[in-house]
């Protein structure tokens, strides 16, 4: 039978109220009483009914995150990081996978689910300013991820144009100097990879070194296979680059594998760098030199966002917010410089 804030009272000899105040981390509470207090949760077990809190808010506890592709690992780990983050503060979190399908962000983003959750953390891939200014649902929203919005929600994201340009900064300080970008998308200007695409050019730009459009390697997408596509197409047209910073860790590893099918070594005749820092880059038999975003600070950032829009602690327009981000130098840059 479940234990209730009447028995933990009873045992403790104190009153419900005086329970409530101790598990509410209320602080006019005496330290002798707060520890009789929780002695008694202690001895009985009791654990705090989290949904009737939150009902009593007139909130469910339970926030959403919407992610492009729960299958790569990037976002694998950021919502284990979101789940996290919002454990701290007994929410529950629901995961969407929108597949980066603009028709499925969109109803994602206009509340759907605005029945059963309190906020929305949404990394969107396709999803349009128009989209999101027709937007009638009350749930706070957060914005994660490389796309620039000009509207009233917070948007987190780490400063890819510099990051991109750590990653050509170091790979040019390894004495490389036709480095190519694989991941570009040559759809739309305002399309993920087009600010990384920019701190490619701009830091060769700023050392004197070429940028010719042809070591720019647009992709369908961002996973394994597209990498090593984008790899073989560009080593087939006649181009050999010394160096590679791929879009994601993803790209990178598909190139890395198309590489060593051709008998280029890595890192002594081609240097790569990736995006994202997953795990998968740590345990290959090169390792992958990349730029690792702080994922748990973005998590961190995304749910406070959320619980202050809940709070009414907003204000008009939205946020930009900048997590950090930190180039991990491994075995797929070693070598020459």
């Amino acid at each position: 039978m479940r234990v209730s804030l009447k028995d933990v009272a009873e045992h403790a000899g104190v009153s419900i109220k005086t329970v409530s105040n101790v598990v509410n981390n209320y602080p006019h509470v005496t330290p002798a009483m707060r520890a009789r207090v929780q002695e008694a949760i202690d001895e009985l077990g009791y654990r705090p009914n989290l949904t009737a809190r939150h009902l009593r808010k007139g909130r469910t506890g339970i926030i959403a995150l919407a992610v492009p592709e729960l299958g790569n690992p990037y976002f694998a780990e950021l919502a284990g990081a979101v789940i996290d983050a919002a454990a701290e503060h007994e929410f529950t979190v629901l995961l969407d996978h929108t597949r980066g399908n603009r028709e499925q962000e969109v109803l994602v983003s206009q509340g759907f689910r605005a029945n059963v959750i309190d906020g929305l953390i949404l990394s969107p891939l396709e999803l349009e300013d128009e989209d999101l200014r027709s937007r009638t649902d009350d749930v706070p929203l957060v914005l994660l991820g490389e796309r620039e919005y000009e509207l009233p929600y917070d948007h987190i994201a780490i400063d890819n144009v510099s990051a991109a340009r750590s990653a050509v900064r170091h790979l040019l300080s390894r004495g490389r100097q036709r480095i190519a970008y694989l991941g570009a998308r040559t759809d739309s200007a305002n399309r993920p990879a087009h600010l990384r695409l920019a701190g490619w050019r701009e830091e060769l730009t700023e050392a004197g070194v070429p940028a010719p459009d042809e070591l720019v390697v647009p992709v369908g997408g961002w996973d394994r296979d597209e990498g090593a596509r984008a790899m073989a197409r560009l080593l087939d047209s006649g181009v050999r680059p010394d160096a590679v910073f791929a879009y994601n860790d993803l790209v990178a590893i598909g190139a890395m594998r198309v590489l060593h099918e051709r008998g280029l070594r890595v890192p002594w005749d081609v240097a790569v760098v990736g995006f994202d820092d997953i795990e998968e880059g740590r345990f290959g038999a090169v390792t992958l030199t990349t730029i690792s975003p702080d994922k748990q600070a973005i998590a961190r950032m995304a749910v406070a966002s959320l619980l202050r829009s809940l709070s009414g602690r907003t204000e008009p327009g939205g946020r930009e917010l900048t997590a950090d981000f930190r180039l991990i130098e491994r075995e797929s840059t070693l070598g020459r410089r």
